[in-house]
């Protein structure tokens, strides 16, 4: 028994430590994929050269240098927008235009009655005019350049370090659109689930419950990216964060927590947004264990079976969830 449940400390502290890593693997991905052009650049000079390789070396560190701040770049542009930007508006609203209208009435009708119901007027109005016209909008802005940013920053990470991506390799356009939007599907669906179990009627077993699910989706969020370079399908990808429940609870547990402490909805997805690239460089890099847990946790069975049957009865196709890479496949691909 405790040997189990050391077992299971370790899985869980091995989650976290990855996950932890993440903050400073952006720098290490572009410093190792630097050095290793360095690398390749001093093997050609010691080679015997032609007039065209020649070129290439010396136009190599222009190169070098133009690709080095790459993943850098793009998480310092996703954190400046999110924080400088969305998360900046809401504070501007909230902190300095409202307080100073509030100051500025309460000087005009001083302590009367009329007072309190000219700012439940003024409240409303700006509310209703603020949020639909301006921060919505931006909201919405910013999550499309984000899932942008997100992929540019997976993409870039995933081939300094594992080389092009198996999926763009071996699986043809339609099945990976097919793909992408049944996990899509999958995930909200599970995002759903996260939120019913709060509903159990027991004191602490719903809050708990709901943060597990909530921490499981947030590591497959972090390593899907990295799965579906890899040409894992979704069922794959599910399978291996149940079998492996410990691990990915540890992983997604930092990013869970942070997202979950903003009462705000708008305000927990900037948060969400500020910290996730750190999250798809830690899963690019970690090194998940092989070999399953004993105790499987099914929590996205419900969600994939629902997924399936809507799935194949709007487009028509099932595979994508039932299907099973072939023995050959799993063999030569490890996480």
């Amino acid at each position: 028994m405790a040997d189990s449940l050391q077992a299971m400390a370790a899985l869980l502290l091995h989650g976290l430590k990855d996950a932890g890593a993440g903050v400073f693997m952006a720098y290490r991905v572009d410093q190792a994929a630097v050095e290793l052009e360095q690398k390749r650049r001093e093997e050609l000079q010691h080679q015997q050269q032609t007039i065209l390789a020649k070129r290439r070396a010396q136009r190599m560190p222009e190169a070098v240098r133009q690709d080095r701040p790459r993943i850098l770049h793009r998480i310092i542009l996703c954190c400046s927008w999110n924080a400088g930007v969305f998360w900046l508006s809401i504070l501007m609203f909230w902190e300095v235009v409202l307080p100073m209208l509030r100051f500025i009435t309460e000087n005009i009708f001083g302590g009367s009655p009329t007072h309190g119901l000219v700012w439940t007027w003024i409240t409303f109005f700006l509310s209703a005019i603020i949020y639909p016209l301006w921060i919505v909008p931006l909201f919405l802005l910013s999550k499309v350049v984000n899932s942008l940013w997100f992929q540019d920053i997976a993409d870039a990470a995933y081939r300094k370090s594992h080389g092009r991506p198996v999926f763009a390799r071996k699986i043809s356009l339609s099945k990976m659109i097919a793909d992408l939007l049944f996990s899509v599907l999958m995930q909200s669906l599970f995002l759903i689930q996260t939120e019913v179990v709060k509903l159990i009627p027991i004191a602490g077993v719903g809050q708990a419950a709901s943060f597990v699910h909530l921490s499981l989706l947030c590591s497959l969020y972090s390593f899907e990216y990295k799965w579906f370079n890899m040409g894992w399908e979704v069922q794959k990808r599910v399978t291996y964060v149940e079998n492996n429940w410990l691990y990915f609870l540890g992983f997604g547990l930092p990013l869970a927590l942070m997202t979950s402490l903003p009462s705000s909805f708008l305000v927990s997805g900037c948060v969400f947004s500020i910290l996730f690239p750190l999250f798809i460089i830690g899963g690019n890099e970690a090194k998940p264990p092989t070999q399953s847990f004993n105790y499987p946790l099914r929590l996205f069975t419900i969600v994939t079976v629902i997924s399936n049957k809507v799935f194949n009865a709007t487009v028509g196709y099932r595979n994508v969830a039932a299907s099973k890479p072939s023995p050959k496949h799993e063999r030569k691909e490890t996480s």
